[in-house]
């Protein structure tokens, strides 16, 4: 997808996403075989739910349909939010990553696996945990020193059965 019609979609649909409540975080145009798909990534401080998904659906839908955005062809538009594991690339993702468990690359080189504590406009404060039995440590991490990161699935959080089992008593 150019440049060009990537900043066209994103004139065009970020103002009905926001009217939503809702954040346009990506769009992406592939071909799958003849046909295209858009995808349209969305997501807000406290998440999007399934009528969130289909209402801002249907109201790129018939935006895409009065335009010529999408060029003449036939496409399909897919619209979600980033799912479990998702990239933290912007400050808000940092922020509503707050209590999860991330896979930082450093830009010193190496990786790191803590918890998010905080964040702020510099950087994250972090809980790594301990090995073999150790205390976990807190750490501070600037920004400018992260490569990449990733939020990591937890299926099992020791601090959630922790919770239940005091809500329970």
């Amino acid at each position: 997808m150019s440049t060009t019609q990537s900043e066209r979609l994103r004139e065009l649909l970020e103002p009905l996403v926001s009217s939503q409540g809702l954040d346009l975080e990506e769009i992406a145009v592939d071909s799958v075989g003849r046909k295209r798909v858009l995808r349209v990534v969305v997501d807000s401080d406290t998440g999007a739910d399934l009528d969130q998904i289909a209402d801002v659906s249907r109201a790129l839908s018939a935006k895409l349909d009065e335009t010529d955005a999408m060029g003449e062809g036939e496409y399909t538009l897919e619209v979600g939010t980033p799912g479990a594991e998702r990239l933290l690339k912007e400050h808000r993702h940092y922020v509503r990553a707050k209590g999860r468990l991330v896979r930082f690359q450093l830009a010193e080189g190496g990786e790191l696996v803590a918890r998010i504590l905080d964040v702020d406009d510099e950087g994250v404060d972090l809980e790594v945990p301990g090995v073999k039995g150790r205390k976990a440590t807190t750490r501070r991490v600037a920004f400018g020193d992260v490569d990449k990161a990733r939020v990591q699935v937890e299926f099992s959080r020791k601090d959630d059965k922790d919770d239940k089992k005091e809500e329970e008593a």
